[in-house]
């Protein structure tokens, strides 16, 4: 087996590892926060018959212990329960919820890429001028308020004082699309509906660009300081002596090596985002799976927050993968280092 497939094979196997660890630190921590999730989900109304049926039927008088196995049982078949928030299966809700917290981040995360990096490059090209100064102010602005706050200052600019983008929702009432993957900007392509295609691009716009703001600062102040870290190693000043463009040396020879930390920093943001977009979601009535990981554990509705957790927790390992076969591709000295060990 090829070394690389052996560091995919290994990476997979410690992932599952980490993945069972989360599930049964979060199937106790679920179980040990005060309130009974038969009495919260029936309501105060409920008799105490009906509140000992709903515990039986949970398995909440078994020991944890007990009640593991049978969460283990359950998942090795692909079931998760049943919502005590929606009544419904927990697959279901997630497969509902997900596809728009998906769509969201990943948005942000093609702005973090599209305006943070370019905004470091030109930063660090025109160094303690006022582009740069311009860029440090907006890039520190973007990292020290929270995301939160961001949305609703893009609420107020360009959705009341200026009405040019929607701020509830996916979608106006006005269009009906047929859902077939989830994801909005695929469905209303799908459709032919170029008219949805654009409305639902619009309804991305403010949160997407809120969620993205701090991604965006760190990733500019990263790029910054690692090129201008570059921009003194000798091998920059020989190109530069041979007479080399400067937008080649920039492009080439500084852009290229600073970009490893700042994709790290911006892959584990954008995995991060999808337990912390909850206030974005909840500003924007965004119906996420953020929002609706809040609600459940509101509700200590015991198998949707494992079972969201869970998710969350299997996308920052699948992203953190993806972040380390791409900087393997992007410096081939990594890439060795991997096969290697």
């Amino acid at each position: 087996m090829p070394a690389l497939a052996r560091l995919i094979l290994w990476r997979l196997v410690t992932s599952l590892i980490v993945l069972v660890g989360v599930s049964m630190l979060i199937f106790a921590i679920a179980r040990v926060i005060p309130g009974d999730p038969a009495r919260i989900a029936l309501g105060p109304n409920a008799t105490p018959d009906q509140i000992e049926q709903l515990r039986d039927r949970l398995n909440l008088d078994e020991p944890i212990v007990v009640q593991y196995g049978i969460f283990l049982r359950d998942l090795s078949r692909g079931d998760l329960g049943t919502s005590l928030y929606t009544n419904r299966p927990v697959t279901t809700d997630i497969a509902q919820f997900l596809p728009a917290t998906l769509e969201l981040i990943m948005i942000s995360g093609a702005m973090m890429i599209l305006i943070g990096l370019p905004l470091g490059a030109l930063s660090a090209r025109y160094r303690d001028t006022w582009i740069d100064s311009l860029i440090r102010v907006v890039s520190l602005l973007g990292v020290s308020a929270p995301a939160f706050v961001w949305a609703v200052i893009l609420m107020l600019l360009f959705a009341y004082f200026l009405p040019i983008f929607p701020v509830s929702g996916r979608l106006s009432e006005a269009h009906d699309i047929p859902r077939v993957t989830g994801f909005l900007l695929i469905d209303t392509l799908h459709a032919g509906n170029l008219a949805a295609f654009r409305n639902a691009a619009a309804h991305l716009v403010l949160p997407a660009f809120a969620l993205a703001l701090s991604g965006i600062g760190q990733a500019a102040r990263l790029t910054r300081s690692n090129m201008i870290e570059t921009y003194e190693k000798p091998y920059i000043e020989m190109a530069q002596s041979y007479g080399f463009p400067e937008r080649r040396i920039a492009r080439r020879y500084a852009f290229k090596p600073s970009l490893i930390p700042s994709l790290t920093i911006i892959g584990l943001d954008f995995a991060a985002m999808l337990g912390n977009a909850f206030l974005v979601e909840a500003v924007f009535a965004w119906p996420g799976l953020s929002r609706y990981g809040v609600e459940v554990i509101l509700r200590k509705d015991l198998n949707a927050i494992v079972g969201t957790v869970l998710i969350i927790s299997a996308t920052f390992l699948i992203v953190n993968m993806i972040v380390d076969l791409a900087l393997g591709i992007i410096n081939p000295r990594i890439r060795h280092s991997q096969r290697s060990s």
